[in-house]
């Protein structure tokens, strides 16, 4: 059964992820439930710090793509699916109270990617695989999903991720900006350093919070106009094509229409 599920112990909790047959692949009930947990979670003062972890040995293969033929596969559900579901999510992760600490093993790739760029420290396995693979789709990063990645490793590495889609080592992801540090024990050392945080003046830890992301740079929000003219591409041939093939386990043919 997918789920999100939380764990306390003391000033420190735990969110996991959890769609083992799927390597984590997040699903539309799993975004919800990350959206509620994380206000849960950012409104209970006695909390120091937020783990996020996958189940098992993975972090997330990003959002369940099975899903997309019922919830994303017109221009209407693909704007409700990113500006509401998605980014509520993304938007609970980044702007939490407490300080969050994103404990990626395996796979992390798409939307788990996404996740991990929300949360404040990325700490990895050196074995731990990283990309955003959505050109194979057809379809381009959601505006406002962006934000995040960009804001991490800037234009030219975001450009990069994007527009090859590859899939990459964890030494190439902290090379990008992407990661903190790469250890062999990541559930251990992610333990350390959320009580290395825990034990630090929590009042002080969320105004460092509040004032980074008020004094970093941000541009000028997108028109409406620009903001659907990156969700038109849903209705386009390359789309269709793009859903189809990953479906039937297939290599897409795009044909730019």
């Amino acid at each position: 059964m997918p789920e999100i599920r939380l764990e306390k112990s003391g000033v420190i909790a735990t969110v996991t992820l959890s769609n083992l047959v799927k390597l984590n692949a997040i699903t539309v009930a799993m975004w919800d439930a990350l959206a509620d947990i994380f206000t849960q979670l950012s409104a209970d003062e006695t909390l120091r710090c937020v783990i996020v972890k996958g189940e098992g040995h993975n972090f997330a293969a990003g959002a369940d793509i099975e899903e997309f033929t019922s919830v994303r596969c017109n221009v209407a559900q693909g704007i409700h699916y990113h500006r509401e579901t998605v980014a509520h999510a993304f938007k609970a992760i980044a702007n939490c109270m407490h300080p969050t600490i994103a404990a990626i093993e395996g796979v992390c790739v798409g939307g788990g990617l996404e996740i991990a760029c929300a949360c404040d420290l990325r700490i990895a396995h050196p074995m731990s695989r990283f990309g955003i693979p959505i050109n194979r789709l057809g379809f381009a990063f959601a505006p406002e999903e962006l934000t995040y990645l960009l804001e991490l490793v800037g234009k030219a590495a975001a450009l990069e991720i994007l527009l090859e889609g590859r899939i990459f080592s964890a030494q190439e992801a902290k090379e990008k900006g992407l990661l903190h540090r790469i250890v062999n024990d990541v559930p251990a050392d992610v333990q350390k350093t959320a009580e290395r945080i825990s034990q630090g003046a929590p009042l002080a830890a969320r105004m460092n919070k509040q004032l980074m992301r008020r004094l970093s740079a941000r541009p000028e929000p997108l028109t409406e106009d620009e903001l659907n003219a990156a969700f038109a591409l849903l209705s386009s041939d390359d789309y269709k094509e793009g859903l189809q093939a990953f479906l039937n386990k297939a290599k897409p043919v795009f044909s730019g229409k």
